[in-house]
């Protein structure tokens, strides 16, 4: 297995182990059940004070030409993608575009009725009541068999992933019929329809896409370079670690990607070194007309409503862990799995990002965590 790049050996190492390269190695040890010359794996960053004190590649970020992961490469995030989003929205608030305490409808009247006011604040903070993907195409929970359960073009039930296809127009189509699950206001519920919705929100009010807007007021401004929202199928990623399955019990692999490329809930596109320019924006805030007072709002929950004995603020769970405030979130896609965490009062951050869908990445984070707590 191969080594961590070193990155940082200074007075901000706080460590009481002998050194930095110690605690590099025991993160080391965290991923050595991935095999670097036959599987996908993980890039991973750790941050401590602004600087990251480990980053590193393992695994492959192509299995067919045998490239491997370098800590460089570009990874599609799943629902790490939320934050993001949610950051767009509140960036239209701050320009008096919308209201958070509106209902969508006045922005998105073409939406079906929903028979209630349903709030942007409330999409956002996953207590709208709308339903997620299983009502849009069937699955085992009671109630969707009143869901659409749309078809394919052969007349079969639709699959989402990479079977069967919808442009972003044409899903904005069906979402625009969904009914919501429950009545708003009444309980948490995670809704990938709702940060989609999201993203037409912002097309809709800003006249640039989620993509456009997103570069020009977040991306560009931090010096993301190689983050973007990929809402075009075709297009060449330069650098990107491709998405892998185990193909069945079999321990072979298979291509896992997906072929959907609407954005809002997902389809974020990013590195460990632009991860890192988020989180630094965490402490020295420079996105928004008043930076300070965006963040204070990104990082306040939506609601009161509790999950899992978290409560969730614009893309990011709050929790309590050992002690210690943190925020986080995960993804999981086709061929992807993917955790970011936060502990602010110790500005310690974990990024990890994985191109096979049987890692755990948040498994992986806490693990570092650890070590990184444990040690000091």
């Amino acid at each position: 297995m191969k080594y961590a790049q070193l990155l940082v050996i200074t007075a901000l190492f706080t460590f009481n182990t002998s050194s930095a390269n110690e605690f590099n190695e025991l993160v080391d040890s965290v991923f050595a059940s991935i095999d670097d010359s036959i599987a996908p794996g993980c890039s991973v960053g750790v941050v401590e004070n602004g600087r990251l004190i480990h980053k590193a590649g393992y695994g492959l970020a192509n299995l067919e030409l045998g490239v491997e992961l370098d800590g460089n490469n570009v990874h599609r995030m799943g629902s790490v993608s939320k934050q993001f989003t949610a950051l767009a929205v509140l960036l239209l608030a701050e320009e008096d575009k919308i209201e958070l305490d509106e209902d969508i409808h006045l922005y998105l009247p073409e939406l079906g009725d929903y028979g209630a006011k349903v709030t942007i604040n409330s999409m956002l903070g996953h207590y709208s009541g709308m339903a997620d993907y299983d009502y849009i195409t069937g699955g085992d929970r009671g109630d969707v068999d009143e869901g659409l359960n749309i078809r394919s073009v052969a007349g079969s039930p639709f699959r989402l992933g990479n079977e069967d296809y919808l442009t972003i127009e044409e899903f904005y189509d069906v979402v625009k019929k969904a009914a919501l699950r429950h009545p708003p206001n009444q309980q948490w519920e995670y809704s990938n329809l709702a940060y989609f919705l999201l993203s037409m929100l912002v097309e809709k009010v800003s006249g640039e896409s989620l993509r456009d807007y997103a570069h020009a007021r977040i991306f560009e401004p931090l010096g993301m370079a190689n983050t973007f929202f990929s809402d075009e199928p075709t297009e060449i990623v330069r650098n990107r670690a491709s998405g892998y399955k185990r193909n069945g019990d079999s321990s072979e692999f298979v291509t896992d990607m997906t072929n959907l490329f609407w954005v809002g809930d997902g389809g974020l596109h990013t590195s460990v070194e632009d991860m890192l320019k988020w989180d630094q924006n965490f402490y020295e805030p420079k996105v928004g007309l008043d930076p300070a007072r965006l963040l204070a709002l990104f990082n306040t929950p939506n609601s009161e409503f509790e999950t899992s004995g978290s409560l969730y603020a614009n893309g990011q769970f709050i929790s309590e862990i050992n002690g210690r405030k943190s925020f986080a979130h995960g993804g999981g896609w086709l061929g992807v799995r993917t955790s970011y965490s936060r502990f602010p009062a110790e500005e310690f951050s974990t990024i990890v990002m994985c191109n096979d869908v049987g890692q755990n990445p948040a498994e992986y984070a806490k693990k570092i965590a650890d070590i990184y707590f444990d040690g000091r």
